[in-house]
Formats: C-alpha cells, structure tokens, sequence
C-alpha cells in the first residue's frame, strides 16, 4: 500500500518531469528553425511567415534575443487571451466545444473539493476503524486510507455525513451539466446559423438504392428524386468504388518520396548514384541504382493508375448504390435527409452528408447489407479484447502494493525493501505501466470502427471513443480496483470465512486510490506537459526537413499540425470525471489532482489549438451528446459503488436513501435529451428556410449547379490532372436539365408513356399517371 512518502516520490517525479518538458518547451518554441513546429496552424491560414528568410546566418536557427527569454513562460497567459467567440472563428466550433470540457471538469471538481475537504476529511480521520481492522483482519492500510471512508467505523451515524454530500456532489454535478448543455446547444445553433455556405448544408447521402434492371445507379437515382423531390433536386454525385485506385496512388505518393529522397541525395554528392535493395523497405534483394528503380517503378504505377482509372469509370461494377445528392436549399436537404423516402423503410435511406473532408471514401464502398454483419462481428471481438485486456491489467495491480508482492512473493522482499526502490515502485511504476499497457489500444479501436463500416471521420472518431470509454471503465477503473484489491487482501481471503469477503472489499476498494493517484499524475500532469513539448513531431519535422525539403512547399508539407483526437482525448477526460465522482464522497485526497488536471490540461489544450492543431473537420458540437451522457454514467457508477460500499459498513438504516439518487439522475438525463439532443441531430426547417431566404436576398445569381456539382467527387479525381475525365463522366451519365417535367427514363414499357419500376415509390406512380393524363 502506498503510503504520503510514496505519492510524494511519485509527485516530483512527475512534477520535475513536468517542469523539464515545460522548460524545454519554452526554450524550443522560440527558436526560429522550430518555427514550424510549434506555430503550425497559423502557416496553414497563411498569417506567419518563416522569420528566419531575412535574418543572418545564425539567427535563422538560434534566437539571440535574450529579453525574449525573460518572458519564457508568457505562453500560458497569451493561451488564455483569446476570447471563445474569435476562438471559434479561428479554431471552430469543435475545438471550443472540445475546451468547454475541461471548464466544465473545473466548474463541477473545485466546488466539490472544497466542500469535500471541509465536511468529509474531517468526519474521516477522527475515527481509528483501520486500526481496529489491521489487528483483527491483517488488512493492508495506510495513513492516506484514514482520510477516506474506510476509517469510518461499521453502522456509525457518521455515514450520513457521506449520504448528503452524495445528494449535493449529484445536484451541483446535474446543475453544471445542465447549463453547459444548453450553452452548447445554443452555440451550436448560433454556429449553424451564422456559419458560411457549405456543400454539406445542401447534400445528403442516399444509401441503399435498390437494383433496377433498366437504368443504372446515375439515372435511376436522378429519376427518384426529380419525381420526388421536383422543386429542390439539383445534382447528384454517384459513389464509384476507387479503393484500389486510391490505393495505387498512395503507393505511387510514396514511391515519388523516395525518388525526391535519392534525388536530392545525389545533387548534394554527385561523386557516386545512391543505391538500393529491390526487397521490402530496401533491406534486401539485389542492389541497383535508385533512381532508375524508383523512375522505373513510377512509370509502371502510373500506367496501372491509368488503367484502374478507366475501369472505375466505365466499369458498372464499380458504381455503389449510393449518391451525395444536392438541393437547391438548405430547407429541401433538410426534408429529404430527416423523412423517410419509400415505402420499404430499407430502401432510399437518406442522412446528412459530412462535409467533404470528414468523408472516410473506403467505406463508402462498403455495400449496405453487410454492414450488420460488420457490426456483430465488432461486438463481439469488442468483448474478448476488453476481457482478455484483464490479464495485464492485474499484472499490473501487482506492482501496485509492496505489502501485497511480500505476501505471495517474499523472495523479494530484501529488493524491494530498499526505501527508495520501494517509493518508484509504488509510487510512478504502476501508473507509468498502465499507461504504456494502453499505447496501442486506440489503434486497435480505430481499426474495428473502420471494419464497422462508418463513412465520416467524425462518426469514426465518436465510435472509437465510445469502445475506449468502455474499456477504461471495464479494465482501467474496474479491472485496477477488482484485481488489485484482490491481490492485495489475499492473505485475508485465504484465511478468512466466506461471508466475511464482501466486507474485506468493501474495505480495500477506497483503498485503490492511491494507484489512482500515481496514475493522475504521470498521464495528467508528465502526460499533459508531454503533448506541448511535441517531441515527436519536432523530430519527424527536423528529420524531412535534413533529408526531403527542397522547397517551401515541401517545408509546408513536412509540417504535421496533427488534431485534437477526439476518439482518444475525450475518453480519458471521462476517466478523470469518473475517478472524482466516485471518489468524492470516499476518499477526497483525490481530488486536489482532479482539479490540477482539469486546470493544467485547459492551458496546455487551448495553446494547442490556438496554435498548432489543424482540425480535419468540422461537425458543429456533435459530439456533446454522447459527452453528457458519458459524465451521467460516470455519475450512476458513483452512486451505485456508494451504495455497495455502504452496505458492507452495516449501515442498514441510511443506505435505502441512496436508491432514489440514480433513478433521479437517470431521469434528469432523460429530460436533458429529450430538451436538448434534437439541436445535434436534427436541423429546424425554420432555421433553415431563414438561411435559404437571407442568401437568396444577399445573393440572388450564385451558383448553385458549378458550386455543389464536384464538392463530393472522390479525391483521387482531384488536382491528379484527370477532372476533365471525371467532368465528361459525370455529363455523359446526367442530364442537364433539372426543370423538364417529363422525367426521362431508359425503363422498357408495352406503352408509350414510362413504366413505374419495382423499386420506385407510390409518389412515382401518381408522377407518371398524372404525366399520361396531362399528355
């Protein structure tokens, strides 16, 4: 069990860790040829330029300006400068959304600190139970433990002091979910409302579109909506499956590096042609001359290109029966993507298109009818991973408790006795082990999204975010207080009768936090000061700055801005919110470090995306939904644990009062959905029919058909020299003519008029008998 002397070694560890990376940062970040590194968003909007280009020769790479490092820590009060409705401007909605996490963290988490500290420390640590316990039970403790719960004595009146600040930690946690909530959703609004014209704004995605025998995907997708929707229908862009092709061109991007590479090589030492290996990566095969193999190499690509090119434009294969539609407004999209559209509700399933850069074009390709297939089969391997992840998570419980390692392991004990030894081990191992443990599990959560079949960034991000917060509960937050309190009662399970191991639980669970404690400090504050130093991308940038930049668009292009990461960053905010509100009310040591990772995280955070992160899309706040509904799970757990761990101290007369607390809080979440929810998944008609009539007034000869008519075209067609292909592709497949109101049709007929397809819709039928009637 560790102990104030362990969590203080971990403490500067991790503080003076913290300190160094912030040091180095500061340093760093003011040297021009780091420039890049470090302000990289502001040369994506073009608003910095290099300030190396007219300096002297040492002061392109090493800033002489010693006033400049007086202030070396001015970056956290200039982070802080920007007021949100600029930083929207600037950043985007997500983004200051994104921040408004970390102040509501703070909003909840000081108040509750505080009262905790004032009302439950004391009611605490004026008891002496772990004593009484460590001599009739041989439980393990410590003195960080007589400041929780576990010091309370069983069926003490004092447990009621815990009861009600249950009740006030849920009513304030409720009251600052609530009002964040409803500013989000009026951002939101705000943002839609206000923000520039978009392709997304006018576009939805039709999926499924039934199979007819007559006309292809192009024409049979034209006729539904021109009948269906007459007066909005504007164009559409059918989706081509350009997997292979895409993949072609990545490989040809790579292999154009590498030539680029040698090139330059070679102009720098021209005494002898750079050599290569023919095998994997270049570490084996014959060795030839790399220019050549690289020159010849493209060449055979790009007649492959050009061929898998003409097959994906030609070929009926490879059209999905799926289309990016557009419509005149704003208010026809909105109709069409939140209403059904045929009578088979399987058939013609329309949503919100995302905007062009958060389109994830693999899974475009996807056909529909193997998506629930897909989605079972992510379940299930969801499952086994997240059970099987329980092994090294109590492998890593075992370091967690030096009194624990001694009862099953004694062997040991004259290395780990040593008082230093002891401290690291206790103190910075478990948590820097737990987090190394978890290095690769966004990857793998990202790949099973992807497999899922999920066609935007943004839908991917969310998803793998929801799997990660799952698993941090499962393994992380669970898995650490099962398995290490199991590890550490040991003795005490073998020893003693079986009714009496719920009580032994109940006991070791508040116990846990000191682990949790470790682990605060090396993600949230080393973690944190880590992300600003950006050691990685310093070195990558540096690296193809030495070897690959020739240019200043290779230099803009070695630049690697990176984003938020959402499916990773959310979920393990969640993990703070949850570890301060299950440990409020027990043991409320915790929450100091709480309130510093919220603090700490918001400065670093906001200076990132002021100045370095590039978002690569942008979905208006959609994500605060599942943001609230995280932190309410969060806030059940609590309640639920503080009802379980009651109930092993006895206290049969004030427990039953805490059942009312998760049914009001689940109502409470209900009633935030059902007032707010619709502002991130719907779009008012109202809201949209004013946009419609304020752009009509401000710019009556805009041009919707050339604006909206290639915003969803797959990138391989774009900036590769073939947009004239893909034009004279899209004209031969579409008519111009959107007003005609006879609807063309290739279907094969016994009379004159068009015959109505087995896949068309009722509204399709009345069309064409009111056509025949009129002619």
């Amino acid at each position: 069990m560790a102990t104030l002397e362990d969590i203080g070694v971990s403490a500067a560890i991790n503080l003076l860790s913290a300190l160094i990376f912030l040091f180095l940062f500061a340093i760093l970040r003011l040297q021009p040829f780091n420039d890049r590194v470090y302000f990289p968003k502001w040369y994506l909007k073009g608003l910095r330029n290099s300030p190396s280009r007219s300096r002297a020769l040492v002061s392109r790479f090493v800033n002489l300006d010693c006033r400049s490092y007086i202030q070396f820590l001015n970056w956290m009060p200039q982070a802080l400068k920007m007021p949100e409705p600029e930083l929207i401007d600037h950043a985007g909605l997500d983004s200051a959304v994104y921040l408004r996490i970390y102040l509501m963290g703070l909003k909840i988490f000081v108040p509750i600190t505080i009262l905790a500290w004032v009302v439950l420390v004391p009611v605490n640590y004026t008891n002496d139970a772990l004593e009484a316990e460590k001599m009739a039970a041989n439980v393990t403790a410590s003195d960080i433990d007589k400041l929780s719960i576990s010091n309370v004595p069983l069926k003490s009146q004092r447990f009621w002091a815990h009861i009600v600040m249950a009740y006030a930690f849920t009513c304030w946690t409720c009251y600052v979910l609530l009002k964040e909530y409803e500013k989000v959703a009026s951002m939101r609004l705000q943002f839609l409302s206000s923000e520039r014209r978009r392709p997304d704004q006018f576009t939805v995605l039709v999926r499924n579109v039934p199979p007819d025998p007559d006309e292809s995907v192009i024409e049979l997708v034209e006729h539904f909506f021109l009948v269906n929707h007459p007066d909005h229908y504007l164009t559409q862009q059918v989706v081509c499956n350009a997997n292979n092709l895409a993949s072609l061109v990545k490989k040809n991007e790579g292999m154009q590096n590498w030539l680029d590479y040698y090139r330059f090589k070679y102009s720098r030492n021209r005494s002898q042609r750079p050599q290569t290996k023919t095998g994997f990566l270049g570490l084996w095969g014959a060795k030839v001359d790399a220019i050549d193999y690289y020159i010849s190499e493209i060449e055979k690509l790009s007649k492959e290109i050009t061929e898998e090119r003409e097959k994906v434009l030609n070929d009926p294969n490879c059209i999905m029966p799926a289309a990016f539609v557009s419509f005149k407004t704003r208010w026809g999209a909105a109709v069409c993507a939140q209403t059904q559209q045929s009578r088979n509700p399987t058939l013609w399933l329309t949503e919100w298109a995302p905007e062009p850069r958060d389109v994830y074009w693999p899974n475009l390709a996807i056909p529909y009818v193997s998506l629930s297939v897909r989605r079972l089969i992510t379940g299930v391997s969801f499952f086994f991973l997240a059970f099987f992840f329980m092994i090294p998570i109590a492998f890593v419980q075992s370091l967690a408790s030096i009194e624990g390692i001694e009862k099953s392991l004694p062997f040991l004990k004259p290395v780990i006795e040593v008082e230093f030894i002891k401290s690291v081990v206790q103190g910075f191992l478990p948590g820097i082990a737990l987090k190394l443990f978890l290095i690769l599990l966004p990857t793998l959560l990202m790949m099973m999204s992807k497999f899922e079949g999920l066609t935007s960034l943004s839908s991917l991000e969310r998803r793998s975010a929801m799997r990660y917060y799952i698993f941090i509960i499962i393994n992380v937050f669970l898995g650490s207080i099962l398995t290490g309190a199991a590890f550490e009662q040991l003795d005490s399970f073998i020893k003693q009768s079986a009714s009496e191991i719920p009580k032994t639980i109940g006991v070791a669970i508040p116990m846990k936090a000191t682990f949790f404690i470790t682990y605060i400090m090396v993600d949230g504050w080393a973690g944190i000061a880590g992300e600003v130093l950006m050691l990685k991308p310093l070195i990558i940038y540096h690296l193809k700055n030495f070897f690959l930049v020739k240019t200043e668009k290779d230099r803009n292009e070695a630049m690697d801005a990176g984003s938020l990461g959402f499916n990773t960053g959310e979920p393990r905010i969640q993990l703070y919110f949850l570890l301060g509100l299950v440990y409020a009310p027990v043991t409320p040591i915790l929450l100091p470090f709480i309130v510093m990772f919220f603090g700490f995280a918001y400065v670093v955070y906001r200076h990132q995306i002021i100045n370095v992160y590039n978002q690569e899309y942008e979905s208006g706040a959609a994500f605060w939904p599942a943001v609230h509904g995280r932190v309410i799970t969060a806030l059940v757990i609590a309640q639920l644990l503080m009802m379980g761990l009651l109930s092993t101290k006895q206290a049969s007369s004030s427990t039953p009062f805490l059942i009312a607390l998760p049914v009001l809080t689940i109502w409470f979440h209900v009633f935030c959905n059902g007032r707010y929810k619709s502002a991130f998944v719907k779009y008012p008609l109202q809201e949209a029919m004013m946009k419609d009539s304020l752009e009509r007034a401000s710019s009556p000869n805009f041009n919707f058909r050339s604006y909206l008519e290639k915003a969803y075209v797959h990138p391989v067609f774009k900036g590769d020299g073939n947009d004239d292909d893909y034009e004279q592709y899209l004209s031969e497949n579409q008519e111009d003519d959107a007003e005609n109101v006879l609807v063309p049709t290739r279907r094969h007929s016994r009379r004159d008029s068009p015959a109505v397809s087995r896949a068309a819709s009722p509204a399709l039928s009345e069309e064409v008998q009111s056509v025949e009637h009129r002619v």
